[in-house]
């Protein structure tokens, strides 16, 4: 989204001072809550596949052969920051029990220190999983693993910036299978490692809160990313010791500012059974949400708070903005029980609307 996200006129509408003031500082300082790229998501086809993968590390099964690797990790600012300085990239393959991944992470140094069970897992080096399988940024499920196979999984009801205690983090997945391989040694110094490696088996029944289906069907998409923490490390005494520079973050696909928890902008996956198809459609009209969520944003967080104080009744038209070549109008109603957001085109019959819980309502005809 780009500045003039902040632009627009009041209809009907007596402007406060204090809002007037902040309409104006908006141009300069809007997207403090807002990702820094344009929007690109990464895509990706998961094939069905007959025989169950065995689960132990090395991505060495005929099945994983057959499918092509993710596009390597990029900086989770995107262009903002540099390319990573080690590779990691991962596979998906379904049948009709579990979702598999596999992960392949360079590293000269391995390390790893947490062995607990739930613990915070990016403290360490570690590989991560999100999955909305509905794709609506409320429900969606988190897994994190490190070089010695500790895991940490947990489901978010929410973002963690739209309220507090979104995460549940008893909420297991029973019948997890996973397993890391060490191309190398773990915690020794005193050589260099190729790296690790971690295979992934999820059933389908453990993710039925938030999955459309007991199993997806085929076509069906799911908003997924991945991410690789990394932390610099010194040898102390013949010791790997974590230094205090901030960690590295790695994605698939970039969120465009450092915060994994913006699921609107994962990027795509299809499941299919058909390797004939390469191509990804959007089932959603990408820049209808977008827009929406970046005015969701500014209006929750950031400088147009002040919005959800007007009195009920109040319509606010914000001014076209423009994406992907595409000239998107949208409008703002204060309700009795927060507000709504309405963006459409000039014509057709297609409307997005967002209200303060911040779940989408896709309308194909009004």
């Amino acid at each position: 989204m780009t500045k003039s996200i902040a632009l627009y006129e009041m209809r009907n509408t007596p402007i406060p001072k204090l809002l007037l003031l902040l309409i104006l500082l908006s141009i300069s300082f809007a997207q403090d809550f807002s990702p820094k790229i344009k929007y690109n998501p990464k895509k990706y086809i998961a094939y069905r596949i007959d025989q169950p993968i065995i689960i132990d590390g090395k991505l060495n099964d005929s099945q994983w052969s057959n499918v092509e690797w993710t596009d390597d990790f990029v900086d989770i600012e995107g262009s903002l920051k540099p390319n990573p300085f080690f590779n990691t990239k991962v596979k998906m393959l379904w049948d009709s029990t579990y979702f598999y991944f596999g992960a392949q992470l360079e590293e000269p140094h391995v390390w790893a220190t947490l062995t607990q069970r739930d613990a915070v897992i990016f403290k360490d080096n570690d590989f991560e999983i999100f999955l909305d399988p509905d794709g609506d940024t409320h429900n969606y499920y988190e897994l994190e693993i490190n070089a010695l196979g500790t895991e940490w999984d947990l489901l978010l009801l929410k973002p963690y910036h739209d309220g507090n205690k979104v995460a549940i983090d008893s909420w297991d997945i029973a019948g997890l299978k996973s397993k890391v391989f060490i191309d190398g040694t773990i915690n020794d110094p005193s050589d260099t490692d190729i790296g690790w490696s971690v295979e992934v088996a999820i059933p389908w029944q453990v993710l039925e809160e938030a999955a459309p289906n007991f199993h997806p069907e085929i076509g069906e998409q799911w908003k997924v990313n991945f991410s690789r923490v990394h932390w610099n490390r010194d040898i102390i005494n013949g010791k790997y010791v974590k230094t205090k520079e901030r960690e590295y973050n790695w994605v698939w696909s970039p969120q465009g500012k450092i915060n994994m928890h913006i699921p609107e902008n994962w990027g795509y996956l299809i499941f299919s059974d058909n390797s004939l198809i390469t191509q990804i459609s959007y089932k959603t009209d990408i820049e209808l949400e977008q827009t929406l969520y970046a005015i969701f944003r500014e209006i929750r967080f950031g400088n147009l708070k002040e919005l959800t104080n007007l009195k009920q009744g109040a319509k606010i038209e914000f001014k076209p903005e423009k994406l992907n070549d595409k000239t998107i109008f949208s409008t703002f109603y204060k309700t009795s029980n927060g507000f709504r957001i309405e963006s459409k085109y000039k014509t057709g019959i297609l409307k997005y609307s967002i209200d303060q819980s911040g779940l989408i309502n896709k309308k194909s005809s009004f």
